[in-house]
C-alpha cells in the first residue's frame, strides 16, 4: 500500500512539472522507472456460495451429475428429491389449512341453522296448542310446518353428528402443524448438506413415508371407508408416523462413567424410567379422557336426532282429542333439549375435544417409540447424540435437564411411596 501512494505521489509531481509555466520556460523530470507490480499478490476476500438452492438449479444440474455404479445416488439427485417432496409438503400444507378453515365453518354455520330451525318449529307447535289460530286451516299450516322443519332438523343433525365438523377442523389442524413441522425438518436437513454430501437415498425415503403416512392419518375425503371412524368402539392415541419394526436389542454399558457419543449407562436408565412414567401415567390417562370424551360425544350424538324426531312426531298430533296435551308437550319441551344437546355437542365441539386428547396421547407414544428405537440401536455411534437427545426429551416435556434428571430418578426410586406426577409439564 505504501508503495502504491509513493507511485501516485510521483505520477502527480511528473505530471505538474512538464506542464508548460507562463514565462515559457519549461523543465523535464525523469521519473526512474519502478519494477512492475505484478509479483504482488493482495490479499482476497472469502466467498461463500449461498446456503440454499432453488429447485429448478437443482433440477438443471442433476440431470448431468453423474451416478454412482455402485447403486447410490449422487448427492445432487438426493438433494432434487428432497426439493421435490418439500414442495410437495408445502401443497399438503395450504390444502389442510384451507380444508380446516372450511370445515369449521361448517361446524359454525350447521350448529346455527340447526338451532334455528328447531327453535322455529317449536315456537309452531306451542302456537298451534294455545288455540289463537282460529281456522283450522291455520292451525293445520302450523302443524304441518313444524313437523317438517323438526324433520329437517333431525336429517340435517343425523348428518352432522355422523361426520363431526368440529373433530375434522380439528384433524386438519393437526395435520397442517404436522406438515409444518416435516417440511422444517426437510429444510435443515438441506441447509446441513450445503457443506457436506450428508444426504442419502434413505433421507429421501424416510421423508416419503413420513408424507404417505401423514396422509393415511388425516386423509381428507369424507368417503366412509376413507374417514376417520368417529365413533369406535374405544378410542386410540393417533398414529401418524410411520411404524417400523425394531429387532434389535437393546446395547447397554458395562461401566456408568464410560461415555461414547455422549451416552452412558446412567443416561440410558434415565431414558427407560421417563419411558416407562410416559407409558403408565401420560398416556394411559389421555387413552383414559378420550375414551370418556368418546361416551359422552355418543350419548350427544345419539339424543339430538331421538329428540328431533319425537318433536315432529308430537307437533304431528296437535290438536288431536285423545292425545292433545302430550302431543304438545313432546313437541314443545323436545325441541328445546334438542336445541340444547345440539349447543352442547357442536357448540361445545366435543368432538374436537376428543381429537386433541387423542394427537396429545399420540405425541406421547411416539416419544415412547422414538427413545424405545434409540436404545435398541446396537452401534452408539449410529445413534443421536447422548446430550442433544436428553436436551429434545427435555424440551418436548416442558421441562430443564435438571428436572428432568430429578424427575426420572424419583420415578425409579419410590414409585410407589410418591404420588403420581405427569412426565409432561406441557399438557
Amino acid at each position: 500500500m505504501a508503495a502504491l501512494t509513493a507511485l501516485n505521489l510521483l505520477c502527480s509531481t511528473s505530471y505538474s512539472s512538464i506542464c508548460k509555466p507562463r514565462n515559457g520556460v519549461s523543465a523535464i523530470l525523469r521519473v526512474p522507472k519502478f519494477p512492475a507490480l505484478s509479483h504482488l499478490s493482495l490479499p482476497t476476500l472469502p466467498t461463500h456460495e449461498p446456503t440454499t438452492i432453488s429447485f429448478k438449479e437443482v433440477m438443471k444440474t442433476s440431470a448431468n451429475s453423474p451416478i454412482d455404479r455402485s447403486g447410490d445416488t449422487s448427492p445432487r439427485t438426493v438433494a432434487a428429491e428432497l426439493y421435490m417432496i418439500m414442495e410437495v409438503v408445502a401443497e399438503r400444507i395450504e390444502m389442510h389449512k384451507n380444508i380446516g378453515e372450511q370445515r369449521n365453518n361448517w361446524n359454525t354455520l350447521l350448529l346455527n341453522s340447526i338451532n334455528a330451525i328447531t327453535i322455529a318449529a317449536a315456537t309452531m307447535s306451542g302456537l298451534a296448542s294455545t288455540g289463537v289460530i282460529g281456522s283450522s286451516s291455520s292451525l293445520l299450516a302450523l302443524k304441518l310446518s313444524s313437523t317438517l322443519l323438526y324433520s329437517a332438523a333431525t336429517g340435517m343433525m343425523v348428518v352432522m353428528n355422523t361426520i363431526q365438523p368440529s373433530q375434522l377442523a380439528e384433524e386438519q389442524r393437526n395435520a397442517t402443524r404436522l406438515f409444518k413441522q416435516l417440511h422444517e425438518q426437510i429444510k435443515t436437513k438441506l441447509s446441513l448438506s450445503c457443506s457436506s454430501s450428508t444426504i442419502t437415498q434413505m433421507d429421501v425415503k424416510q421423508a416419503m413415508e413420513n408424507v404417505l403416512a401423514l396422509d393415511k392419518a388425516y386423509p381428507l375425503p369424507l368417503l366412509g371407508g376413507v374417514m376417520i371412524e368417529k365413533f369406535p368402539k374405544k378410542a386410540e392415541p393417533a398414529i401418524w408416523w410411520p411404524q417400523r419394526k425394531q429387532d434389535q436389542e437393546e446395547k447397554q454399558f458395562t461401566n456408568g462413567t464410560v461415555e461414547k457419543n455422549g451416552w452412558s449407562n446412567k443416561l440410558e436408565r434415565e431414558m427407560r424410567d421417563i419411558v416407562e412414567a410416559l407409558k403408565s401415567r401420560d398416556t394411559e390417562e389421555y387413552v383414559r379422557l378420550s375414551n370418556m370424551v368418546l361416551k359422552i360425544n355418543k350419548i350427544l350424538a345419539f339424543s339430538g336426532p331421538l329428540l328431533t324426531g319425537i318433536g315432529a312426531i308430537g307437533s304431528a298430533f296437535i290438536g288431536s282429542p285423545s292425545q292433545g296435551s302430550i302431543a304438545v308437550f313432546c313437541g314443545v319441551l323436545a325441541g328445546a333439549l334438542a336445541t340444547l344437546v345440539n349447543t352442547m355437542e357442536h357448540g361445545g365441539q366435543v368432538g374436537m375435544v376428543l381429537e386433541m386428547y387423542k394427537a396429545s396421547a399420540g405425541s406421547f407414544q411416539l416419544l415412547e417409540e422414538t427413545i424405545d428405537s434409540t436404545l435398541k440401536e446396537k452401534e452408539v455411534e449410529k445413534r443421536e447424540n447422548g446430550e442433544i437427545f436428553e436436551m429434545m426429551v427435555a424440551l418436548k416435556l416442558g421441562r430443564s435437564l435438571s428436572d428432568l434428571r430429578y424427575f426420572a430418578a424419583r420415578s425409579s426410586s419410590s414409585r410407589d411411596e410418591q404420588p403420581k406426577e405427569f412426565a409432561s409439564k406441557l399438557f
